[in-house]
């Protein structure tokens, strides 16, 4: 058995293949394997399942097939129309169909009001016309549906990043590889410029639900909320090259007790001295040796937090992390951007915030 893993195809090359089939069929052509060159030169083969006519219309239907990549839209059925316009439009004319959203904040690749289909599947298409009638200056109206999208969309950041009623066509060349950590990353990053497009300075770092619901409890905006996964660092960094002014972290005391140890890619197989980190900042704040291997022997870090409580410590221990997880956050970004913390429990309890925090809060209208 071989260990490369396949290749597929995104949603933009499906609706792609399904307008080129849809042109050749209506020349009476051959359409039901569509061949495609993706944007980065890639030749795609892509099978068509089916064509339907409909008054002035025709609608093919392409089945997904994301290869090894763990999509969530494999195996969804992928419909395109198309429909002639009068001579005088003159262009393409994309829309919007079931289960495909519509971008209704600023900062992503496509405007306020248009459907949610990216420059790069924009293009497929028009290559694909001109592949068939010879020129992409035609008047046409393409209509992409994903009926299952409408659900689908509940398990994207579309509605963080305000894509309504359905999911994205997305994908930079058309073809779809297995998903490389590098592109999870990348697809974090558009929640800062839609922060940013809606006029935000300051942005809040939630590195997970348990963050990002405390401090909707705090009031503080959900339109400035991000949510950065383990890759704190990296989302750091992406923020600092957009010159966002100030960055919050906000979440449990059991991921940013990491960044307080240094440590900005937070997964727990790749950095896990929470109760190593806790122990020595407790032990510099005057902890008996006894109360230190307590600390290291506890399962959870609110475990820990009982031993740091009974010995009168837990205000300071916290206060002196979430000052230092600021300052750390500060130093790899080498001083290019401020940042505050806000380390809380499971239940909410605020256990630590250095001032740069609480004057980020008051900004915010939080807290």
């Amino acid at each position: 058995m071989s260990d490369t893993l396949r290749s597929g195809y995104t949603t933009g090359a499906c609706a792609a293949a399904g307008v080129k089939a849809a042109l050749l069929y209506e020349q009476g052509n051959e359409w039901d394997m569509i061949e495609l060159r993706a944007l980065d030169g890639t030749e795609l083969i892509i099978p068509v399942k089916n064509i339907t006519k409909e008054n002035d219309a025709l609608t093919a239907e392409v089945v997904k097939f994301s290869g090894d990549d763990p999509d969530i839209t494999n195996g969804v059925s992928v419909f395109t129309t198309i429909r002639h316009l009068p001579a005088e439009k003159k262009e393409i004319i994309f829309k919007a169909g079931k289960g495909i959203g519509t971008v209704t904040k600023p900062g992503l690749s496509v405007p306020v009001g248009e459907p949610s289909i990216n420059p790069g599947p924009r293009q497929l298409i028009r290559n694909a016309v001109a592949d068939v009638l010879g020129t992409d200056k035609i008047p046409l109206e393409v209509t992409i549906s994903i009926p299952a999208g409408v659900e689908l969309a509940k398990q994207t950041l579309n509605p963080i990043l305000g894509v309504e009623g359905g999911i994205s066509v997305i994908g930079t060349t058309g073809v779809l590889r297995p998903m490389s950590e590098e592109g999870f990353k990348n697809s974090l990053v558009p929640q800062i410029d839609v922060a940013k497009a809606a006029g935000y300075e300051d942005l809040i770092f939630v590195p997970g639900k348990i963050g990002e619901r405390l401090a909707k409890e705090w009031q503080l905006p959900e339109a400035a909320m991000v949510q950065t996964s383990n890759f704190i660092g990296f989302m750091l960094e992406a923020a600092q090259k957009r010159e966002i002014k100030r960055v919050l972290l906000f979440g449990h005391i059991g991921k940013l007790i990491k960044v307080a140890a240094g440590c900005f890619y937070t997964h727990n197989r790749i950095a896990d001295g929470r109760l190593e980190t806790m122990a020595a900042y407790a032990a510099a704040a005057g902890l008996d040796t006894a109360g230190v291997q307590q600390i290291l022997s506890a399962n959870t870090t609110e475990d820990a937090l009982t031993v740091l409580a009974k010995a009168g410590l837990q205000a300071k221990v916290c206060q002196t992390l979430a000052q230092r997880a600021s300052l750390r956050a500060q130093r790899y970004l080498f001083q290019k951007m401020q940042v505050g913390t806000v380390m809380v429990t499971l239940t909410g309890e605020l256990l630590g915030m250095d001032d740069m925090a609480r004057e980020i809060c008051q900004n915010l209208g939080g807290f």
